[in-house]
């Protein structure tokens, strides 16, 4: 089998699009109440993808939930799992959760510090009650729109074009 001619690579069109950068550090946490704050640090209309770095308090438990998409976790510090599963997340742990999985996040009780994770996250998330119960849908854009919302009220200017 004889093998084509390589390609030039330097010869091939570039994307229009330019590189984008932003440091987390430029941007505040956010209180979210119930021992959750958040920095959204990218939302992606093509894709519907999000990015959001989590600090919860120990003994954090967020509400039942499913994605609609694929999520990916990095743990950053702390110790956290789902209660459907056998794992704690600890510093340097990365996590991937099926599309359309349900689960039910929970920082130790005796986490010692506040628990740090950056999540990527495709699609939507819905939240349940403990009867299963769907009580709130949202997506990068309207986790986007309270982050700046919850920000406002906290005294942070922080705008969307300031977020990729």
């Amino acid at each position: 089998m004889e093998l084509p001619e390589p390609v030039n690579i330097t010869t091939l069109p570039e994307t229009p699009l330019e590189s984008g950068h932003l440091n987390h550090n430029d941007f505040p946490w956010v209180d979210q109440g119930w021992g959750i704050e958040a920095k959204i640090l990218q939302v992606c209309d093509v894709t519907g993808s999000w990015i959001i770095m989590n600090r919860f308090a120990p003994g954090t438990q967020l509400p039942t939930h499913r994605h609609s998409g694929v999520v990916k976790a990095y743990t950053l510090q702390g110790k956290w799992g789902y209660l459907e599963s056998d794992f704690t997340a600890t510093a340097g742990s990365i996590i991937m959760e099926p599309a359309n999985t349900a689960h039910t996040l929970k920082v130790a009780d005796d986490a010692g510090e506040p628990t740090v994770v950056f999540f990527t996250i495709e699609g939507s998330l819905v939240n349940y009650t403990e009867d299963g119960t769907i009580w709130g849908i949202s997506d990068g854009h309207t986790q986007l729109a309270e982050y700046i919302r919850l920000g406002k009220e906290q005294g942070h200017d922080i705008s969307a074009e300031s977020i990729l």
